[in-house]
């Protein structure tokens, strides 16, 4: 289960938030009729979240250039099972040790510091940066000295020589782990300081150089590699080459931190910091990642079970764990440049208001942050499990994957993306309890979460052909947050005194009907597409485009009739920045 981390960037002095200022860039209250008032002013949480979705969008774009590059080079069935399970592990890694206490130990932890230190926090960044890059270089060996164990515990279905050459590659994938962690740390401390932009931006020279490294094996090697075939240098050149990315992601971070002014100098001298009171709520986090990692581990063993039987049983689709990654990819690709770069620039506010018990407008932040975000991720997430198969044709379709193997992979993006926006209000509610200083609630959410996922999961295993396996999976993984944001809302509702809930159900009512004939028309031009051009490029890529435009027009013109306030006010805030350009 691939998991969701927000990174973030404060050069002001103070991190404390303006009470004036919201997340939808407008100042004040509400509007009589419930509706956010667009202001010609904006804010700077509006600018913000538009750097970071500009950013994320790039970083993206490039991040499925990559995943196209590599299912070209790879393809999604032993090889690339192979790759990605090796290239997987890091992340889990440092999800599970050092990512997940980013949005919610660390970034509240700073935001105090800032406000109440007579230095503004500055040696107690000191201290925070020495810990981490010990703990790193230590995890990392660690993690090195044993790739092999690592592979039999998250990929027990491998071939003999899919595991040999996985154990090879996650012996060079896995100094990852350094790099990730001290990206996710920097960001945390840039998002401390208002600065948003270079987190989301240098994923992007990443994913350029991995890129690059790609282009290059292909051209050494050629299409059509597999596990028997592929040699000792072109997996180095692998490797190496992803590793790299990594490392310049987090020299470029680096600059950008020296640039905010941060200077290191190393320092341990830990008695007073109140770092020990910040990491003594780690324990709660610790619980809440090793739930999300038991509920991967459970999915990556079963997607290469699944994958292995189906390609021994000839099957012509890749359906194991590149599939599922890849998919996985296409799924946030709405939920990365929409929601996390409003929650992003949210987190730090809410825990200042949080800081204050200003809980009015701790619930102010999250009901306008998930309204606005689902006015596009309603109609997105249905358009996008419409044509999922099509577009992961139009994307994948090439080299080493086949048609039917990127068809498999659409089969599990539209299961996800049924998911999207329960997926979205899941995180966000998280977001709120981090920013209360909460973490004993979401680990104790996340059993419940990882118990539905993995009976689920375990059922699809049981129970659908090898092939269809992963698209049960994701049904599960999908399932799972419908369970965790009812308790999490349950829970919120009542320590906030509410959560603006019928605000909040009204507005996803009406965007669901205004998006009913948006789906029946675009329903209606794939079919007409089908019958009359049959499943060429015609259809993949011209179907999709025509029925997003008239699904589109469809939806304002209904939202309008609707009267869904949250798209008069962002229409009339884009109208207001337009006219002062």
């Amino acid at each position: 289960m691939p998991t969701d981390t927000a990174n973030g960037g404060d050069d002001r002095g103070s991190s404390r938030p303006s009470t004036e200022t919201r997340a939808d860039g407008g100042t004040g209250g509400s509007d009589p009729n419930g509706a956010d008032a667009a202001t010609g002013s904006g804010g700077g949480a509006m600018r913000s979240s538009m750097v970071m979705a500009a950013g994320t969008l790039v970083s993206r774009l490039t991040g499925f250039v990559k995943a196209i590059a590599l299912a070209a080079a790879l393809g999604t069935q032993l090889l690339g099972d192979a790759y990605n399970t090796a290239n997987t592990i890091p992340f889990i890694i440092n999800d599970l040790l050092i990512g997940g206490l980013i949005a919610s130990v660390i970034i509240p932890y700073l935001v105090k510091r800032r406000k109440r230190d007579a230095d503004g926090g500055r040696a107690t960044e000191e201290r925070l940066f020495t810990s981490a890059v010990l703990a790193l270089a230590a995890i990392t060996a660690i993690a090195i000295l044993g790739a092999e164990l690592l592979i039999r515990a998250y990929a027990s279905g491998f071939t003999p020589a899919q595991a040999d050459i996985s154990v090879y590659l996650a012996r060079f994938l896995l100094g990852q782990i350094f790099f990730v962690g001290l990206s996710g740390l920097i960001s945390g401390m840039l998002n401390t300081r208002n600065k948003f932009g270079a987190p989301v931006w240098a994923p992007v020279l990443n994913n350029l150089v991995v890129i690059g490294v790609v282009a290059v094996f292909l051209w050494i090697a050629g299409p059509g590699r597999s596990p028997e075939t592929i040699t000792d240098a072109e997996l180095t050149l692998l490797g190496v080459g992803t590793v790299g990315g990594m490392a310049v992601q987090t020299v470029v971070l680096l600059g950008s931190l020296w640039r905010s002014g941060f200077r290191w100098r190393p320092r341990l001298d830990l008695r007073g910091s109140g770092l020990g009171e910040a990491l003594r709520s780690t324990g709660w986090m610790m619980l809440y990642t090793a739930m999300t990692q038991v509920s991967f581990l459970v999915t990556t063993n079963i997607a290469v079970r699944s994958g292995t039987a189906a390609a021994e049983s000839g099957a012509d689709a890749g359906a194991g764990i590149t599939a599922y990654n890849y998919a996985f990819q296409l799924f946030q690709l709405p939920y990365a440049i929409i929601a996390v770069s409003l929650i992003t620039v949210l987190l730090p506010q809410m825990s200042g208001f949080a800081a204050d018990e200003r809980w009015d407008q701790v619930r102010e932040g999250f009901s306008r942050t998930l309204r606005v975000s689902a006015l596009i991720l309603v109609p997105l997430g249905l358009a996008l499990a419409l044509y999922a198969v099509q577009l992961s044709i139009v994307v994948f379709a090439r080299g080493n994957t086949s048609t039917a193997d990127a068809a498999n992979i659409g089969t599990v993006l539209a299961v996800m993306a049924l998911g999207l926006v329960p997926f979205t209000v899941f995180q966000l509610m998280l977001r709120v309890f981090y920013a209360m200083s909460d973490t004993r609630t979401p680990a104790l959410i996340s059993i419940a979460n990882t118990a539905v996922h993995c009976v689920l999961a375990v059922t699809a295993y049981l129970v659908l052909p090898p092939d269809k396996v992963i698209a049960g999976v994701a049904a599960a993984f999908m399932f799972s947050f419908v369970t965790g944001l009812v308790i999490a809302g349950t829970i919120l509702s009542r320590r906030l005194g509410g959560l603006d809930g019928r605000r909040v159900l009204g507005t996803l009512l009406r965007l669901h009907l205004a998006t009913v004939p948006s789906i029946l028309a675009g329903y209606a031009v794939l079919r007409y597409s089908a019958d009359a051009f049959g499943d060429g490029l015609v259809t993949n890529l011209g179907a999709p485009a025509v029925g997003c435009l008239v699904g589109a027009l469809l939806f304002l013109l209904f939202a309008k009739l609707l009267r869904i306030r949250e798209l008069s006010a962002v229409a009339g805030l884009v109208r207001a920045r337009l006219g002062r350009r």
